[in-house]
């Protein structure tokens, strides 16, 4: 997963590189998200000063847009490593310790996400229950929801593999080399 100066490599085998596919292709939907949220916001600014017409409800869509923009980016921040990592205290440990914590991290995170999708589910359940809408136009809150979730499902799946290659690194004493970096 990572090359001996830390650097996140491309999954070589058929589950890292079929997991990895399937993030590139969520991430690439939440940046497609995030320039239709631009759009909206500068069509409805744009709107407002100049028309006092602004968009009906952009608040509401730009939220839901953004929070299926986040979900969508996880699975591949996962596996490029893209986690915001605190190292001032083991920059000079041995590479097996500093494994041994990044896996305890990572199942830590394991443990958050599994525990943020359970949620998820049972918040979407009752928000279809109550059959909540957006005030401006028929839009049912609960309809993004399923996306969220898969993207957490790809997201923990991601963190599981890349647990694995944790546990792997801090058994090797560190991290081993791939064949092929990303660029």
């Amino acid at each position: 997963m990572t090359d001996n100066a830390g650097v996140a490599v491309r999954p070589t085998g058929p589950i890292g590189r079929t997991l990895f596919s399937i993030a590139v292709a969520l991430a690439i939907i939440g940046g497609l998200l995030s320039c239709v949220m631009a759009v909206i916001v500068t069509v409805s600014v744009t709107g407002r000063y100049l028309f006092n017409w602004p968009v009906p409800g952009d608040y509401d869509i730009v939220g839901i847009l953004c929070g299926c923009a986040i979900f969508a980016f996880l699975p591949y921040c996962q596996l490029k490593r893209g986690n915001v990592l605190v190292d001032f205290f083991t920059t000079r440990a041995p590479l097996r310790v500093k494994a041994a914590l990044d896996a305890v991290g990572t199942f830590l995170y394991l443990a958050v996400a599994v525990m943020f999708t359970w949620r998820l589910y049972y918040g979407a359940l009752e928000m279809r229950q109550s059959s909540e809408q957006i005030a401006a136009f028929n839009f049912y809150r609960w309809w993004t929801i399923p996306f969220d979730i898969f993207c957490m499902v790809v997201l923990i799946l991601a963190i599981i593999y890349t647990l694995a290659h944790n546990l792997a690194d801090a058994g090797r004493g560190g991290s081993s080399p791939q064949p092929r970096a990303t660029p």
